[in-house]
């Protein structure tokens, strides 16, 4: 077979696949402390591998292939903190390729557990900050492909359509009191996200803004609020990685495009963890650490539309199920190794949904 004959079958396979899957459910998700303001969340963990990611990873093949990136028997590689690795590891099982997921070495042993469900590799590192200089390392020992999802996530995913995630969530809000979203929250990881949302928003001339939410530890908040400020600084960067997997980052990520965010908040990964434990106890099932920091997100842009005497939807994304988390989030031990106050942050998320405002949460824009 050759390599094109090869890269076209495995197009197929993809786009076959594709083809079997249901689109993801939008769910209400009451605000009681605020009338007239409807919250919704995109309930990204039904996708085959449990995460936003799944969209993320099938663009990305899809892109690495179009480009003639992947060869028959290439060895992927990808630096990723967990979900887009699991992701990755099904597309490259179902196109018969070794996989390698070059992870933090604090990724949750569920997570590692998924990887190697799906057929590929951990290579643990104890850095995040070195994530992507071993992935090319690793690429470059194997022979393999780099898919180097902080550089193309932006690129790689159609924002004019395909039933990509804003085209679905605005279908899916077709018949709702307010059809087009007042705002759209989401946590910057790559940034590939909040660059699909951002443009399309624009391309069909929308009112909708898009704000992120971006955890405690993470540079993307400050780089954001420095860029509207006209000194943004590309080499801005942090020792340490964030808390709250999947989303916040050590280093400004060439997917994140401040341009397409509307507003972005920073948030405390004890607020993150204490909204996370509150959406999990509305839905009666466990979500993951970075649904909650989007849930603060969705009382903050509340909290500012109330102010405002606006009334208007807000959707924000549910990333992943909590099930992945066992023996971090949802373990009170966790809790106390990191010295994190539970009760106070339950407690403030707790009047945040009633109507209090939510204190000190730096903002940008919003």
């Amino acid at each position: 077979m050759s390599q094109r004959e090869w890269v076209a079958a495995a197009i197929h396979k993809i786009e076959a696949d594709f083809n079997r899957s249901a689109d993801t459910h939008l769910i209400p998700l009451p605000l009681p402390g605020y009338a007239g303001i409807d919250a919704y969340l995109k309930d990204e963990s039904s996708h085959p591998t449990g995460s936003l990611k799944h969209r993320l990873a099938r663009s990305l093949f899809l892109y690495s292939l179009a480009n003639g990136w992947l060869r028959e028997g290439s060895t992927v590689v990808e630096a990723s903190s967990g979900s887009t690795a699991v992701s990755e590891a099904y597309f490259a099982r179902l196109l018969g390729l070794p996989f390698v997921a070059v992870i933090p070495r604090s990724t949750s042993p569920e997570k590692i557990a998924a990887i190697e469900f799906h057929g590929g590799r951990c290579h643990l590192v104890e850095s995040a900050c070195s994530l992507n200089d071993e992935s090319e390392r690793v690429a470059r020992e194997t022979g393999g492909h780099f898919m180097d999802q902080f550089t193309y996530a932006e690129r790689a995913t159609d924002w004019r359509a395909n039933n990509n995630i804003a085209e679905s969530i605005f279908k899916q809000m077709a018949e709702e009191p307010h059809p087009v979203p007042a705002w759209i929250v989401c946590g910057p990881g790559t940034g590939g996200t909040s660059a699909t949302l951002g443009r399309y928003v624009r391309y069909r001339r929308h009112d909708t803004r898009v704000l992120c939410a971006d955890p405690e530890t993470s540079v993307f908040f400050d780089y954001y609020r420095d860029a509207c400020q006209g000194r943004a600084d590309p080499s801005l960067a942090l020792p340490g990685g964030s808390r709250i997997e999947g989303i916040g980052r050590p280093r400004v990520e060439r997917s994140f495009i401040a341009s397409c965010v509307d507003a972005m908040v920073k948030v405390p990964d004890a607020l993150s963890l204490a909204a996370m434990r509150h959406v999990s106890a509305v839905l009666g099932r466990r979500v993951g650490g970075s649904t909650g920091t989007n849930f603060v997100g969705v009382l903050r842009a509340a909290q500012a539309m109330h102010e405002a005497g606006q009334e208007g939807s807000i959707v924000s994304i549910l990333c992943d199920s909590g099930e992945r988390y066992a023996h971090s989030y949802y373990d009170p031990a966790w809790y106390a190794r990191h010295d994190i106050d539970v009760e106070g942050a339950d407690r403030a998320i707790a009047e945040a949904v009633a109507g209090a405002p939510l204190q000190q949460l730096p903002t940008c824009n919003l």
